[in-house]
């Protein structure tokens, strides 16, 4: 759907000046539902999944199983070089308002022809989603993604402030496409002592919701240094109760004996 053809009127400017740029459009059977206070705005089992570049994956519902009569059309427009010049409605419904949280394109460029008749709403402007009947965080889950959860006897090290805060050889490494490997560390392998809860609390499409945890070390704090799923997503549900450092925040986790390489990730603490 990103290649112009010789038949086409109206080709996308975009694809032109950019002809390896990707834009896939997956059919999704999942019974996919939105809520705004406790009102099912869109419910449908024949979305398109949009998987572009370097974006999170966005849902696209058919008019047809939108409550467009909760939907009014604004003065609100932006313009797309891949896909056309995008309309925009806000959504009123469950006694609040969501302003321009919803767009289509009218007349998209005949690359993203499919996406006449669909419109998409910004997933943090509504109150829940869900995938058939479990309710999905932050956006949607990308089908080209993947998360392998192994067992490793190799032992695990994590150090900071000069304290050793875990040690293990039963981590569970976590690979997860264009990430870092995460090593878990049962919690019966990490120095509590030196960690305390914090309020902090993130969510993760592919995993769940997590719990974050503080160092104090010798007086020195360090904010959530570490993190825990306590009720994982059925996929992962292996790293229940284990607890993952930040290899962003800490002095050093070593693999084998080696400090493992630091990278920069949106997880990397501002340098001082």
């Amino acid at each position: 759907m990103s290649q112009a053809t010789a038949t086409q009127s109206n080709p996308a400017p975009g694809f032109v000046k950019h002809p390896g740029y990707s834009i896939k459009l997956e059919p999704c059977a999942k019974r996919v539902r939105v809520f705004l206070g406790d009102e099912c705005i869109a419910e449908s089992t024949a979305t398109l999944l949009m998987c572009e570049g370097r974006y999170v994956p966005i849902y696209y519902f058919p008019r047809d199983d939108v409550r467009m009569d909760l939907l009014k059309r604004t003065d609100h427009h932006t313009y797309c070089p891949f896909k056309g010049e995008a309309s925009y409605w806000t959504v009123n419904a469950g006694g609040k308002s969501a302003e321009n949280a919803v767009w289509g394109y009218n007349t998209p460029y005949d690359e993203m022809a499919a996406l006449k008749d669909y419109v998409a709403f910004y997933w943090d402007r509504m109150d829940a989603w869900f995938e058939e009947d479990e309710e999905v965080f932050v956006h949607a889950r990308d089908p080209f993604k993947r998360i392998d959860v192994v067992l490793s006897h190799r032992p695990v090290r994590v150090l900071h402030g000069g304290k050793t805060l875990a040690e293990t050889s039963d981590a569970l490494f976590l690979f997860e496409t264009g990430l870092p490997t995460r090593y878990y560390i049962p919690r019966a392998d990490v120095n509590m002592n030196l960690l305390i809860g914090s309020n902090t609390v993130t969510r993760c499409p592919y995993k769940g919701e997590t719990t974050h945890f503080s160092a104090d070390i010798d007086g020195e704090h360090t904010p959530d240094i570490a993190w825990s799923y306590p009720e994982p997503i059925a996929e992962v549900h292996g790293i229940a109760g284990y607890i993952c450092f930040y290899n962003e925040r800490v002095d050093a986790i070593e693999v084998d004996g080696e400090a493992i390489p630091k990278v920069e990730t949106p997880w990397s603490q501002p340098k001082k």
